[in-house]
């Protein structure tokens, strides 16, 4: 179980026992060795891994140990993939190596054991993004560049730790489409529901739609250079930004506990890389407590409490509006490798000091009732059933409100806030870690959202009522895509020679419009649903407003060079995009484009 507060002091006594040669660090979620461990587990070489990322160092080479035992089952190229990842994620010898960018330093203890060792290395990103758009004869461009520092090692056998610093130069330009209401365009408003004007902006053309991330914290600098008049919430033209990204884990009966107290990516409950409905890999990262408790490979408990971070929608100002912590825990159970099931809950809270939701073993959604309802409950669930060596199928569910009484206007009424997703995955075992995905996933509208609140601690007069939107630092914590949308994806992966990837994808992505006049309420995830009509408000998908469609397809590939320590990686395709259901009036503000973007980029000396 992933570590609440309560287990703080356990650190303590874990730096005792002899160094381990493999660190418990994290292994970023960005890493090919999660796509190597996924087509493992669906051929049947290794136990279920739980499904609560990232995992550490020593987890993904113990797992890499296991497979590399099924010789016969690993075709050459296999192998090779294997070990060239098993030797990047070890340790390398005390001293300076060129190669991996880092000094590594070793103390031993009086016994001649080593008990404190590390490494201090750099590590540079760069990447540049264009797109041309033939209609409006129209070339943009970004670019998301940084460089960083970084201490990490272990005390003992048993406990790790890691700081990152970084700084960037970034440039991603982007369309302000005009404003939204959080209500719906007309409401009356009520007390203390107040309709509230939000600015809309659209995805960065520079790069393809969905996938650029903030990598920066807070804010960037801008063009005003490096003073407080020069915050800015988004580097529009150019903008210089800094992160912070450390960890303290560790691991006690014999592995069995795994616990960290970090800021950094992570990803739980999700059936396939990136495909989680309740914490998703795009979140941004936020500094939290966590545990996994995983004794026998049939059986994880995992937990987490954080604090959410501020997204300034104006670049500066006070955070009164956003003051959130999150708790998460999830059971998972595995019948060898042909059935795995998950179950869990999730709150969005603002900050107290409540017990029961950092306790570990309690259960966020029935603790609600418990105190009153001031808070984003969420419970989410997840199936998979596969056989070995042939593919799995999957069903995930993530349920934000549902009334029972009107269970059957489950699609009909905008009350029903829930996310669902269907897939399949299967092997192509005539190539190297070979697989294709086929999956759908539907967002309903107001999904992740949440009425402002007045917390019992603050006077309703006061005006400043809390958003618990169900984001962090601006951006989802669930699937990455906003409310009220829907997606077919399909994806094709393939690892023909050592060190390289290649994929193929198509994506068919549909949004209702939160902005203009043909807008569609319940699109946004600052929307808020009307308190006194919450029972008759209906949800017509692709027939109650203006839905953007997408058409997304890109090819890709990636590669990292044996005797040198850079990788190389880029992305090619197109990009359709149009309008429908706007009245002919209202045409100009839902225009069609068609778009060639390429993107490349490197990393020297990938960690």
């Amino acid at each position: 179980m992933y570590m609440k507060l309560r287990m703080l002091p356990l650190f303590v006594c874990l730096g005792s026992g002899v160094l381990f040669a493999q660190t418990h660090i994290s292994v970023p979620l960005d890493n090919p060795v999660y796509y190597i461990l996924e087509q493992a587990q669906l051929r049947g070489l290794v136990d279920p891994l739980p499904a609560v990322k990232p995992y550490s160092r020593a987890q993904v080479i113990d797992a890499i140990d296991t497979i590399l035992g099924f010789p016969e089952k690993l075709s050459d190229t296999e192998r090779s993939v294997l070990e060239d990842a098993r030797q990047r994620l070890g340790n390398g010898r005390p001293g300076m190596d060129f190669k991996r960018g880092a000094y590594r330093f070793e103390t031993r203890n009086s016994q001649g054991e080593n008990w404190f060792s590390g490494d201090v290395g750099v590590g540079i990103k760069s990447v540049v993004s264009g797109g041309y758009y033939t209609k409006e004869k129209d070339a943009v461009w970004g670019t998301n560049d940084w460089a960083s520092l970084y201490l990490d090692g272990d005390v003992g056998e048993r406990l790790s730790f890691d700081v990152t610093v970084s700084g960037g130069l970034i440039r991603a330009p982007r369309d302000y489409l005009g404003t939204y209401d959080t209500y719906y365009k007309g409401f009356v408003n009520k007390g203390s529901y107040i309709n509230q004007p939000i600015k809309v902006y659209g995805e960065s053309p520079a790069f393809f739609p969905y996938t650029f991330q903030k990598e920066w914290d807070g804010f960037v600098f801008g063009t005003a250079g490096l003073t407080a008049g020069g915050l800015e919430k988004w580097p529009g033209s150019r903008g210089i930004g800094s992160s912070l990204q450390s960890e303290l884990s560790g691991v006690l009966f014999d592995g069995a506990l795994t616990m960290r107290f970090g800021r950094l990516r992570r990803e739980w409950g999700a059936m396939t890389e990136g495909s989680s409905l309740a914490f998703n890999r795009y979140a941004q990262p936020f500094l939290a407590l966590e545990a996994t408790f995983n004794p026998v490979s049939w059986f994880a408990f995992s937990s987490l409490t954080g604090v959410l971070e501020y997204y300034n929608s104006e670049g500066t100002g006070s955070a009164w509006n956003f003051q959130n912590a999150f708790s998460i825990e999830q059971l998972e159970f595995n019948y060898k490798n042909y059935l795995h099931i998950d179950v869990g809950s999730s709150v969005v809270w603002p900050k107290r000091f409540e017990l029961g939701y950092i306790f570990p073993i309690n259960n966020n959604f029935l603790y609600q009732y418990n105190i009153g309802d001031y808070d984003n409950m969420g419970l989410f669930f997840n199936i998979r059933g596969q056989y070995p060596g042939v593919g799995a199928l999957w069903f995930s569910a993530y349920l934000d409100e549902i009334e029972v009484a009107s269970a059957s206007k489950i699609f009909k009424l905008d009350r029903h806030m829930f996310a669902f997703q269907g897939g399949i995955k299967a092997v192509f075992p005539w190539l190297p870690f070979a697989s294709v995905r086929l999956s759908y996933t539907k967002i309903e509208p107001y999904t992740y959202t949440h009425t402002r609140i007045y917390a019992p601690w603050l006077a309703k007069d006061s005006g400043h009522p809390y958003e618990t939107s169900y984001t962090n630092n601006g951006v989802g914590l669930g699937y990455y895509l906003p409310p009220n949308s829907d997606e077919i994806l399909l994806r094709i992966e393939t690892m023909p020679v050592p060190s390289t990837g290649v994929h193929v994808q198509y994506q068919m992505i549909r949004h209702g419009a939160d902005h203009g006049d043909d807008a569609v309420d319940g699109s946004n995830y600052r929307s808020e649903l009307d308190p006194d009509n919450r029972g008759s408000i209906t949800k017509r998908f692709l027939h109650d407003g203006a839905y953007q469609w997408l058409h997304i397809v890109k090819v890709g590939a990636n590669h990292t060079f044996a005797n040198f320590p850079l990788e190389l990686f880029g992305e090619a395709g197109v990009v359709y995009s149009y309008y429908k259901g706007f009245s002919a009036a209202h045409k100009a503000q839902y225009p069609d484009s068609f778009g060639i973007i390429v993107t490349i980029g490197f990393r020297l000396f990938p960690r």
